[in-house]
């Protein structure tokens, strides 16, 4: 049985065809439109190519938000201007298979879960650090959606009270922390300070700001000053898997996203902040850490299973 995923993103849309052991047969990339109606058109128009040549089931459409209860309405998107928008109904008005709609996190996640790092675990937690910090959670096996469809969104727990302002309009929220961004901030930060971040200052001179492909190099180089930025991003992130575990127990955390690239210059400190914050370590199961392993092509993957899942 074949069936679509679309990865809608803030610059791109990523489709494909995906069989039932998640391998994509075809894959189609475009930008994303501005205008809404542009967008529903161009997710229409990929849909339709893929049903040209293969015999589709139905359609999984991943996008960033909060997605409802019945997976058919986009409540709130970050990226785009959707706010309770009908995209189940609006795509299913011009395609001749069922469409589920799904937070592009919680596709990521299932993704890894079905036919990545997560196979062989029944509980497990994904986070992905980007732009800002997705969060997806598996409990026995089935996705948790929550009371209302918009559980999992792990970067929006409050990590510092009063700290700094996030885009989903509260303050001190785990992604301002532990996400690519977060990143890019810290390094910049060292470089201002001198000391071990010179060649982070020589860069930023150079390029006028750090981005995070360049600490990730300095950090593979063994530059003190990016390890030092990435270690406190660690720190974050694994300080937060802590409260996590207490809440979530899960067997497995996965880490995807940019900043995953790092492998184990990354999963070593978080690991050693987990520790030090999960309540009663030393006398309790602690969970496995792992990389990500379909990258950029899990939202689509996850989306596509989902539509079969769920459809």
């Amino acid at each position: 049985m074949l069936k679509v995923g679309i990865d809608i993103g803030g610059t791109k849309i990523a489709g494909g065809v995906v069989d039932e052991d998640g391998h994509i047969i075809e894959k189609l990339r475009v930008d994303t439109p501005e205008d809404t109606r542009a967008l529903a058109d161009a997710v229409i128009d990929m849909t339709r190519h893929f049903s040209a040549g293969h015999d589709i089931a139905a359609v999984g459409v991943a996008a960033a938000g909060f997605i409802d209860r019945d997976q058919a309405t986009v409540i709130h998107a970050p990226n785009i201007a959707w706010r309770n928008e009908p995209l189940k109904a609006t795509l299913e008005a011009r395609i001749d298979v069922p469409v589920v709609i799904e937070n592009d996190a919680n596709a990521a996640g299932w993704a890894e879960f079905r036919f990545g790092a997560g196979q062989g675990v029944g509980h497990m937690v994904m986070l992905t650090m980007g732009t800002g910090v997705g969060g997806a959670v598996v409990l026995d096996g089935k996705l948790f959606r929550g009371g209302h469809g918009i559980a999992g969104e792990l970067g929006h727990t409050r990590f510092i009270r009063d700290g700094l302002p996030c885009g989903c309009g509260q303050n001190g929220c785990l992604e301002q922390y532990a996400s690519g961004r977060a990143l890019q901030r810290a390094a910049n930060e060292i470089a201002d300070s001198g000391g071990i971040g010179e060649a982070l200052a020589e860069l930023r001179a150079d390029k006028g700001t750090i981005s995070g492909p360049a600490v990730s190099r300095l950090v593979l180089a063994g530059d003190p000053g990016a390890i030092e930025a990435l270690r406190r991003v660690a720190t974050a992130l694994g300080e937060a898997c802590g409260g996590f575990q207490a809440v979530l127990d899960p067997e497995l955390f996965v880490i995807g996203g940019g900043v995953a690239q790092l492998g184990e210059d990354l999963l070593t400190p978080v690991r050693m902040a987990y520790e030090t914050s999960l309540p009663g370590y030393g006398d309790r199961p602690v969970a496995a850490f792992a990389i990500a392993q379909l990258i950029n092509d899990a939202g689509l993957i996850g989306a596509a299973d989902l539509a079969v899942a769920q459809g």
